[in-house]
């Protein structure tokens, strides 16, 4: 677990009362000038991330006349943290290594003092602490630096991680689609070849029509099966469109080729949104699939209006007359109706009649004034 940094305002207030502290030890009260260096060093520590250069400026006076160099050396970390110039750096380095290291005031100075052994230390020790803050500020950039490069790497291989995912679903929806094309087709292809066998080889009427809907609905199913084969085999780069797209203009149709007894009641507007309109017919060819496979020899209707800004879609259909067959079911169709409804504000209700049909409502809002 990554440590917790103190709030930038309390490690600055911190600063600031150090080098108060600093004051109080090395700073006579009595020398007023000393003491306002000092102070004002104290001070421009609050202005350190902000004015970086400007703050050391500050400082420095304060190492030229007294013995508080806590604010200065502060300042210079910062500094060292903060820029890339290692020219100012030095810079800024030899200039408080020389106020330190100079008395004050600079008239009592004397040049034999220099070459003295004790004095030659001072001015190495006094390089050193100078240096220090310098390459503790550089440290410290580095470790930002570093930290943000580790943060750039870790994102570019979960990126690579993703991209590696979505190449093995994209071999994944490449192989189901090769088996949905073997397998499906296939089946779908052996269909409509008998349908239209039984087409032509019937002597009833009735069995010729029955047998020429197999056919019509099998090849339909096999054209939706290529569509979506195309969708599997795409890479995810772009969405393929399940084109053409159904609309209310295709409800007869549906209706009409449902394979049982049906009639259309429907009173629409011609600017629904498409959403809205794939919708009501995919609840309409999902409840006209129940009726077929659930209540044989049932009579549905099919009821669409647009009333009150929104689009009401009611199926209902008798009692079936014969026994339903087995028939495989994954049991999930109402459950994804009801999700595409709520994702477009609507609700779905189902329920059966009291002649011992069913019923399904579609409630969708469309915003427009019938």
């Amino acid at each position: 677990m990554k440590p917790r940094r103190p709030p930038a305002l309390l490690l600055d207030a911190g600063l600031v009362l150090a080098s108060l502290a600093d004051i109080w030890v090395h700073v006579d009260t009595d020398a007023r000038a000393a003491m306002g260096w000092a102070l004002l060093a104290a001070l421009a520590l609050a202005l350190r991330r902000r004015l970086p250069l400007a703050t050391f400026m500050l400082t420095l006076p304060t190492a030229l006349v007294t013995d508080a160099v806590f604010a200065t050396m502060a300042a210079l970390y910062t500094l060292s943290s903060l820029s890339r110039h290692r020219m100012l750096l030095a810079g800024c380095a030899l200039a408080y290594a020389i106020t330190d290291y100079l008395p004050w005031p600079w008239s009592s100075l004397k040049t034999t003092e220099f070459a003295r052994t004790d004095n030659l230390f001072h001015l190495s020790y006094t390089l050193a602490t100078a240096a220090a803050p310098v390459f503790l500020g550089q440290l410290v950039q580095a470790r930002r630096e570093l930290s943000l490069r580790l943060a750039e790497i870790t994102e570019a291989r979960e990126h690579e991680r993703m991209l590696a995912a979505q190449s093995i679903l994209a071999k994944e929806r490449a192989q189901l689609a090769r088996e949905m094309h073997d397998v499906v087709s296939h089946q779908v292809s052996l269909i409509a070849v008998q349908a239209g066998a039984l087409q032509v080889g019937s002597q009833d009427a009735e069995s010729r029509q029955a047998a020429a809907t197999i056919r019509r609905l099998s090849v339909q199913t096999l054209d939706e099966l290529r569509h979506m084969v195309s969708v599997l085999r795409a890479s995810g780069s772009r969405p393929t469109e399940l084109t053409p797209q159904p609309s209310l203009a295709d409800l007869q149709d549906l209706v009409d080729n449902s394979g049982i007894e049906a009639k259309l009641e429907a009173d629409l507007a011609e600017d629904l949104p498409p959403t809205v309109q794939r919708a009501v017919y995919r609840t309409v060819q999902e409840a006209l699939t129940n009726v077929r496979k659930h209540a044989p020899g049932a009579t549905a209707t099919v009821c669409v209006r647009h009333r009150d800004n929104a689009v009401h879609t009611t199926v209902t259909n008798t009692a079936g007359t014969r026994p339903a067959l087995p028939l495989p079911s994954t049991h999930h169709g109402l459950v994804g109706l009801r999700q595409r409804a709520e994702l477009l504000g609507g609700t779905i209700t189902s329920g059966h009649t009291a002649d011992g049909g069913y019923e399904l409502h579609l409630h969708l809002p469309t915003g427009n004034s019938a």
